[in-house]
């Protein structure tokens, strides 16, 4: 061993209680000295010296050796070089280089650790001391220039740095230390340390300021749990509300949450939100999210105590993420207590972490992505035990759509707003409030899609008698009404797309910039389409009705499956049930292994529901205000009531479908204590 570190650690402090213990960054002073020495690529072993019970074992779990300290050398008046030499002496060892850390400095670099034994190391100096550069104007109380002489002012640049020593650490050989018994011998060199690392805890004060500090200076490391909890104000959104002339209320949120929420629980990573308040809008975010949530609560503390238990969770390894004095509670009850930056003070200083994103900007997806970072890579499958395709999940913006992810729920407006962007901003309220994660609308060039001999016969519509070419070119949307609904759609925190029915209305969605495309059941022959559509790279919906197998392997031989979903469906509106052929999901994933979903056109919600339970990763039906509606779609609709029970239904039976593994869960506990009988 050439190097050894020790980190005198006593338990009294006049300044801060058991200061060596106080919490900065969520995490021990003596932790973090201990840590910073482990990282420092030329110390070998780490040496804590203390006299407290709580210092050695929280010493010991941070993985340095612990050298009691007596009595005799653990009061106020002892030196730090004592508790050194009989660190040494308890050893038994004689390393080349000793390290003197100090745990009162909560910012300690590993590599200006390294640096300064390696001066001793190398022959540069027998002792190093860390120290501030600085340039500062020292004076007496009587007025006299300590470093500078009053009648010459030297400019800043002038003037060659001094260093304040900044009690960090000391480096010295171990043999120098033996003979002068202190700590500065022979030739001294200085190992310069930044600003932000060379502040001394002292007194409260000083310990504030450190918290405060801990989330800029502290390098962000992966958070290893296996539960994540929320608040919702603050932390999913940026704790302000919008009211709309209706009364309505409305949050800002990130959309990036919802892909970071995703990939938790693909991880395995269990979630959920918490919130005082009882809000539909929390409710709502909380359907799109997949996750479940507890609302309307007193006393979070005693839910969140309530909730592990059941989940048989270890608060050591749960993680709650809050921003205000009401959060204390259930974050004192975790081991990582996360905050948001702008959280109340108080709530800051209980912090392990606190995150750079504010809430509504990205803090949920920045919590996730470090819970992910913390989690082992799955081992990849033999390849002999494949017995059928993987379905990996498909990325649309901010969500995966997939196996093992929540239904992606699809309100199909498409051509029931009948040419009307008010009709149409009023269905995609029905979408969003329903919790729907997006709509649909139908984008055709009329001139194209429209059969010669249709487009002179003439209709009857609401606006008077007008060809069907007429009555088709005054019910589509062009780039202004797409945009309305563009902003439309985000406000509101949907994803739009569309059906393209032509090479044109391919070209107009990709300059409208969707995130994906649909391919209706109509042009799964359009192989001029088709290669439109996978030339701009984009994920493919593609829907199956009317179409053979045949068919569809010609269409999958052009989009290919890399981003590919296929739907099930049946073009007969509205669809009877003995057309309905569900299991017809299973056969698409088996034969193609891509994610399969579900376009239904039927009256009612038992098929699509059913479908869930088949496997289903996404589900799309038509939307209308009233069934009864002029147009040819909206008799096979659902009303907002029925779209409503549909996604309510849809996330109960995401619930109830479980995970498979036959277990006793906590409810039948009691039960089973009750009424089960054992003979032999």
């Amino acid at each position: 061993m050439r190097v050894l570190a020790v980190v005198p650690a006593r338990g009294g402090s006049a300044g801060v209680p058991l200061k060596n213990l106080a919490l900065v960054g969520g995490v021990p002073l003596v932790t973090r000295a201990v840590r910073a020495c482990l990282r420092a690529e030329l110390v070998d072993q780490v040496v804590v010296s203390t006299d407290h019970d709580g210092i050695a074992e929280t010493a010991r779990e941070a993985g340095a050796i612990v050298v009691e300290r007596p009595a005799e050398l653990s009061g106020a008046t002892a030196s730090s070089e004592s508790a050194v030499l009989h660190a040494l002496d308890a050893l038994g060892e004689e390393p080349e280089v000793v390290v003197l850390v100090q745990a009162t400095s909560a910012f300690i670099d590993p590599d200006d650790l390294s640096a300064a034994v390696r001066k001793v190391l190398d022959g540069e100096a027998d002792s190093v001391v860390s120290g501030l550069p600085t340039h500062e104007f020292l004076w007496t109380a009587t007025g006299g220039g300590v470093n500078h002489d009053p009648a010459v002012r030297q400019r800043r640049q002038d003037r060659a740095p001094e260093f304040r020593e900044n009690g960090a650490f000391y480096v010295m050989r171990t043999a120098g230390l033996r003979e002068h018994g202190h700590r500065f011998f022979g030739e001294i060199a200085v190992q310069p340390v930044p600003a932000q690392h060379a502040i001394e805890i002292d007194n409260p004060e000083d310990l504030e300021l450190v918290r405060a500090l801990a989330p800029f200076i502290d390098q962000p490391e992966p958070i290893d749990v296996d539960a994540v909890i929320t608040d919702f104000d603050g932390v999913h959104t940026d704790d302000r509300a919008y009211v709309d002339s209706d009364g309505r209320e409305m949050v800002l949120v990130s959309r990036s949450d919802g892909m970071g929420v995703s990939l938790l629980k693909r991880s395995g990573v269990k979630v959920l939100i918490m919130s005082t308040e009882q809000n539909p809008v929390v409710a709502a975010r909380a359907r799109k999210l997949g996750v479940p949530v507890l609302q309307g609560l007193a006393d979070k503390r005693t839910v969140l105590r309530d909730w592990l238990r059941i989940e048989s969770l270890d608060p050591a390894r749960v993680a709650y993420v809050g921003n205000d004095v009401n959060d204390l509670g259930p974050m004192g009850e975790v081991g990582w207590p996360v905050a948001t930056p702008e959280a109340h003070p108080r709530v800051r200083a209980a912090a392990r972490v606190v995150l750079t994103a504010a809430g509504g900007a990205g803090a949920v997806r920045e919590l996730c992505d470090r819970v992910v970072a913390a989690r082992p890579e799955p081992e990849p499958a033999p390849v002999a035990v494949r017995t059928r395709p993987q379905f990996a999940p498909v990325a649309i913006g901010d969500v995966l759509v997939g196996d093992g992810e929540p239904v992606y729920v699809i309100g199909e407006i498409g051509i029931n707003h009948n040419g009307d962007i008010d009709l149409a901003r009023q269905l995609i309220d029905v979408a969003a409030e329903a919790g729907c994660q997006a709509v649909k609308f139908q984008k055709r060039t009329p001139a194209i899609c429209v059969p010669e001999e249709q487009k002179g016969q003439i209709r009857q519509t609401p606006w008077g008698e007008m060809t069907y070419l007429e009555y088709k070119e005054r019910t589509e949307f062009g780039r202004d009404e797409y945009t309305q609904i563009a902003k439309y759609c985000d406000e509101r925190g949907l994803h739009w797309f569309a059906s393209p029915w032509d090479v044109p209305s391919v070209e107009f969605l990709e300059d409208m910039n969707v995130l994906v495309h649909k391919v209706a059941s109509a042009s799964v022959a359009d192989h001029e389409m088709l290669r439109a559509l996978a030339a701009t790279g984009k994920p493919i919906i593609l829907s199956t009705g009317m179409s053979t197998l045949s068919e569809i392997d010609a269409a999958v031989e052009i989009l290919g499956t890399d981003k590919l979903i296929m739907m099930h469906a049946t073009s007969t509106y509205p669809l009877p049930p003995e057309e309905a052929n569900l299991r017809t999901i299973t056969t698409l994933k088996e034969r193609y292994g891509v994610p399969v979903g579900y376009s239904g056109h039927e009256r009612g919600l038992q098929i699509s529901l059913a479908a869930v339970t088949l496997g289903a990763v996404c589900v799309e039906r038509h939307i209308t205000l009233d069934r009864t509606m002029w147009g040819s779609d909206h008799a096979a609709s659902l009303e907002p009531s029925g779209l409503e029970h549909l996604v309510r239904d849809i996330r109960i039976i995401e619930q109830a479908l479980g995970d498979g593994v036959k277990r006793v869960f906590p409810g039948e506990e009691a039960p089973k204590a009750r009424l089960r009988r054992v003979t032999v």
